[in-house]
C-alpha cells in the first residue's frame, strides 16, 4: 500500500474530478477527527491483540505508531491529503509507512463508517463538554453582573411598552435561567450521543467474533449500540439533537443581545458598551456601533441554517450508509465553533457592560407603579376589577 493510496482501492483510478467532488473538504475537516480517530484505533488494537487477531507486539507497535500521529496533530504537522480522501485513510497510510505488514491488520473487523461514527461521537463528546464548561463562565459572568448592580431599579417591558417595575438583577438572572435550562437539553444531547457504535462496520456487522463492549468501555461510552443498522440511522438524528441543544443556547444569547441593543439606544440609555467593543461608520463620525451585538444576533439564524442542512439531508435516506450523510459533518462542526466563539464573546460584553443608573432610575415613571396602586386597593377590600378601572381612569384623566 503506497502512501497515497485508498482503503477502498482495487485497482482502478478514480477520475480527478470525480475524485475531487466526491471528497469534498474532507481532508480539511477530518484534522479535526485525527487525535479521536486514533483513540479509537488504539482500543480496536488492543480489543483485537485480546481476541487473537493481533500479537502483543503488533498491538504495541500499533499503539505507538498512533500515539505518534496524535504528537504529530499537536504540533500540526499531520496532513490528510485529496487522495486520500480522510483521516482514517491517512492515518492507516502512516501505519502502514511506519510498522509495515502489521499496520494493514488494524482494519480488521472494522469498517470506515463505523471508524466515523466512533470518531466523531468522541469529538461530539469533547466538544459539548468544552461548550458546556463556557457556557458556566457565561452563567457566572451574568451572575457577577447581577450582583454588581442588584440595586438598580429599571422599567420592565410588555409589547415593547413600559410594563411594571424591573431590575437590573432580575433582568440579568433571567438570562442565567434561560442558558441553565439549555444545558439541561445538552446534556440530553450528549447522553443520546454517548454510545459507542464500534464493531457496527459497514451497518451490518463483522462475520467474526469482537468484543464490543470492550472497545466501548475503554473509549468512555456510557453504553454501546448493539443494532448495527440503527448506528447507522442515528448518524444525522443525533447530529440534529446536537444542533438543536446548541440553538437553545445561541436563542438565549440573541434575546439577551437584542434588548441591548434595543437599552443602548441614546433613546434608552440604560446600558452602553464600552468604546473599544464598538465600531464607526464611514461617513458619519459621531456612531458608535453595536456591531457585536448585531453579530451575535444573527448568529442564531445562521445556527439555525447549519441545523436545516442537516434535517434535510437526513430525510428520505433508506436504512444503511448512504454517502449523502457526508455533508452533514461541515454543517456540524461550524455550528459547534460558532457557538463556543457566541458563547467566550458575548460574555466579554457582559463584563465590559455599563449601567446608567440616572437614566434607569429617570425611566421609572409613574405608571410602571399603576399595577401595584391597584393591589393596594385589593388590600383594603377592593374587587380587583373596580381597582383596575379605577387606577385606568386615573391614569386616562392625567392624559
Amino acid at each position: 500500500m503506497s502512501a497515497m493510496s485508498k482503503l477502498w482501492e482495487k485497482g482502478v483510478l478514480l477520475h480527478k474530478s470525480i475524485e475531487r467532488f466526491t471528497v469534498g473538504n474532507d481532508p480539511e475537516l477530518d484534522l479535526a477527527l485525527v487525535p479521536f480517530d486514533c483513540t479509537a484505533s488504539k482500543a480496536h488494537a488492543t480489543m483485537l491483540g485480546e481476541m487473537g487477531y493481533l500479537k502483543g507486539d503488533e498491538v504495541m507497535q500499533l499503539v505507538v505508531a498512533l500515539d505518534q500521529i496524535i504528537l504529530l496533530h499537536e504540533k500540526g504537522d499531520f496532513k490528510i491529503s485529496v487522495s486520500q480522501e480522510d483521516c482514517h485513510t491517512a492515518i492507516e497510510n502512516y501505519l502502514v509507512r511506519e510498522v509495515g505488514e502489521v499496520g494493514k491488520k488494524i482494519h480488521t473487523a472494522r469498517s470506515r463508517n463505523d471508524q466515523v461514527l466512533t470518531a466523531l461521537r468522541l469529538y461530539y463528546k469533547d466538544e459539548l463538554n468544552k461548550i458546556k464548561a463556557l457556557a458556566e463562565q457565561w452563567i457566572d459572568t451574568l451572575n457577577q453582573f447581577a450582583k454588581e448592580k442588584e440595586n438598580i431599579d429599571f422599567p420592565g417591558y410588555t409589547h415593547m411598552q413600559k410594563a411594571m417595575p424591573s431590575s437590573i438583577s432580575m433582568w440579568a438572572g433571567a438570562y442565567v435561567d434561560s442558558m441553565k435550562d439549555d444545558l439541561k437539553i445538552l446534556n440530553v444531547a450528549k447522553e443520546l450521543i454517548d454510545q459507542s457504535p464500534l464493531g457496527s462496520a459497514a451497518g451490518y456487522g463483522v462475520p467474526i467474533k469482537i468484543d464490543i463492549e470492550k472497545t466501548g468501555k475503554e473509549l468512555g461510552f456510557a453504553k454501546v449500540q448493539k443494532n448495527p443498522i440503527a448506528c447507522q440511522l442515528s448518524r444525522g438524528k443525533l447530529e440534529l439533537s446536537l444542533l438543536h441543544c446548541l440553538s437553545q443556547l445561541l436563542l438565549t444569547i440573541n434575546r439577551l443581545a437584542s434588548d441591548l441593543i434595543q437599552f443602548s439606544m441614546t433613546e434608552f440609555g440604560y446600558f452602553s458598551l464600552p468604546e473599544e467593543f464598538c465600531t464607526g461608520s464611514s461617513i458619519m463620525p459621531q456612531k458608535r456601533n453595536p456591531d457585536v451585538l448585531e453579530l451575535l444576533r444573527g448568529s442564531y439564524h445562521v445556527l439555525l441554517g447549519y441545523e436545516t442542512q442537516v434535517k434535510t439531508l437526513t430525510a428520505n435516506l433508506i436504512s444503511g450508509y448512504n454517502r449523502d450523510i457526508q455533508l452533514s459533518k461541515e454543517p456540524v462542526m461550524r455550528g459547534i465553533k460558532l457557538v463556543k466563539v457566541c458563547l467566550g464573546i458575548s460574555a466579554a460584553v457582559v463584563s465590559g457592560l455599563k449601567v446608567n443608573k440616572d437614566k434607569c432610575l429617570t425611566a421609572m415613571t409613574e405608571e410602571l407603579y399603576a399595577t401595584e396602586k391597584a393591589y393596594k386597593m385589593v388590600k383594603e377590600g377592593i374587587p380587583f376589577r373596580e381597582a383596575y378601572r379605577k387606577v385606568a381612569e386615573s391614569i386616562k384623566d392625567r392624559k
